[in-house]
């Protein structure tokens, strides 16, 4: 048997142990709600809040005010381009921004950024280069992916910014490295304003290097982890790069837009930057596949994760006869819709509630929670038509997220609860990360059994989990089920 059918095999018995024990834990305390597509607007699912997507072209945008220019000239010289490039060939397969943030040449970007780089060194490279075009080759010294930072160095020591001089040894001449240009952080003590100028600085498009004019607007409501509300335009390209009060100090890092509005951008604090440079000055580059380090984050983010979702507790939706699990929206976005009789006489009614904040790992995301419930009226259909309708919509839930590449397939387990004499349908599934060791999606299914012609049926979703977690977390949502009293 090889390796990966070993691994099949003792997940399936993961599931199979994880279900019986939801069955039991069912019987002593409840219910289960559910959720898979995005809400409406809320989001674009893979790039709103981990990338700032490539944009067609770049947004129009007011004249720059005085300060923008300032603040620019100032910074231009601590501005460099991050280029991925495949091994051995000039081309380039993404790029993205930073900047120098140390005199010995540290620089900041995003981790998505170099992504490609630290999860795959044997087939990519990275270089710099700067407003002036001088270039050279970048490693990795040190990995913050729960904020999508990446501290970088020049390879070969050689400066980014400043100039070369020369020192005479022993009556001959010699060239050296001058201490690099840094860009200062700003103060934490010194808070930002509502309404406070920001100027984001990078890369847009692989055009040139400029300058974006915005406000501070607070920090992002429902984020997981604190994230800058910025009103200006980011484009693709500008990722990684600084934003600068109008004395040109850091306040945050670029990180990711909006897709489906204008003016609505994100930046990571400049205090996470500053963490990621104390841990990381001294640090040895990393050479090999960062997978290990990637896992060893996103353990802390679901540990994190599954301890503030259950000590939130649920709100109960609206219902006659079920109390149906809605998570609270300290760090989740919940969206309603009706069909009322469009749908062939059956009357639907969608919960669908979502995390803004996922986690960028290379070709995905993970990290997120989602719920939804949807409550069926089939008064106007016979039970039998009722009944077929009712198990299509339950048998076409999909559990299949990422490619083969980096899950196995689902290995699910179904069975049927009996909550207090409320019959509920269960389906337990967990995927294994194929590069994250111990770490799995659960998908939990639910559908109401004891009406002819009506009935609720749920979904839970979570990325990036601990067996021990997939458990505790399916539990606390099958527990949630109750007869409405």
């Amino acid at each position: 048997m090889t390796l990966l059918q070993l691994r099949a095999a003792a997940l399936q018995t993961l599931v199979l142990a994880c279900s019986l024990g939801l069955v039991d834990s069912a019987a002593a305390q409840g219910n289960a709600p559910a959720a898979p597509p995005s809400p409406q607007n809320s989001q674009n699912s893979e790039s709103s809040q981990s990338a700032a997507a490539p944009a067609p072209e770049l947004p129009a945008s007011a004249p720059l005010s005085l300060s923008a220019r300032k603040v620019y000239e100032q910074a231009r010289s601590q501005l460099v381009q991050i280029r991925t490039v495949l091994k051995g060939r000039a081309s380039q397969t993404s790029v993205g921004s930073g900047f120098v943030v140390s005199r010995e040449g540290h620089i900041v970007t995003n981790f998505h950024v170099v992504a490609e780089a630290a999860l795959k060194p044997e087939r990519h490279d990275l270089v710099y280069v700067t407003a002036d075009g001088r270039e050279a080759p970048l490693v990795i010294l040190q990995l913050d992916v729960l904020h999508d930072l990446a501290l970088l160095k020049a390879a070969d020591g050689a400066a980014v910014t400043g100039a070369t001089g020369t020192i005479s040894n022993t009556g001959n001449a010699t060239t050296t490295p001058r201490s690099f240009d840094a860009l200062a952080f700003r103060p934490e003590a010194r808070a930002l304003a509502q309404g406070e100028r920001i100027y984001s600085l990078g890369n847009p498009l692989d055009v040139g290097f400029a300058v974006t004019e915005g406000t501070y607007n607070g920090l992002v409501k429902r984020s997981f982890y604190p994230q800058i509300f910025f009103g200006g335009a980011l484009s693709g390209g500008m990722s990684g790069g600084p934003a600068l009060d109008q004395e040109g100090q850091v306040i945050g890092i670029n990180v990711a837009r909006r897709v489906d509005g204008e003016q609505v951008s994100f930046l990571v604090p400049a205090s996470f930057a500053t963490a990621l440079l104390a841990r990381g000055r001294d640090a040895t580059p990393i050479k090999a596949a960062a997978y290990g380090i990637v896992t060893d984050q996103l353990m802390l983010h679901q540990a994190a994760l599954t301890e503030r979702f259950v000590q939130q507790g649920w709100k109960t939706a609206t219902h006659p006869r079920y109390k149906v699990p809605v998570p609270t929206d300290t760090f989740m976005r919940c969206w309603g819709s009706s069909e009322p009789s469009r749908n062939g006489g059956l009357d639907l009614e969608r919960s669908n509630c979502v995390m803004d904040t996922r986690i960028f790992v290379g070709d995905y995301t993970t990290g997120a929670i989602s719920v939804r419930h949807e409550s069926y009226d089939g008064s106007k259909l016979g039970t039998l038509r009722f009944a077929a309708r009712y198990s299509a919509s339950f048998r076409n839930e999909g559990f299949t997220r990422l490619r083969a590449e980096h899950q196995t397939k689902p290995q699910c387990h179904e069975d049927f609860v009996d909550r207090d004499g409320l019959a509920l349908r269960a389906v337990v599934c967990l995927r294994a990360y194929k590069k994250l060791p111990e770490l799995y999606d659960l998908s939990v299914l639910v559908a109401t059994l004891d009406q002819p012609r009506a009935g609720v049926q749920g979904r839970f979703d979570v990325q990036g989990l601990s067996f021990a977690n997939a458990q505790k977390l399916a539990r606390h949502y099958l527990g949630a089920y109750a007869w409405a009293r």
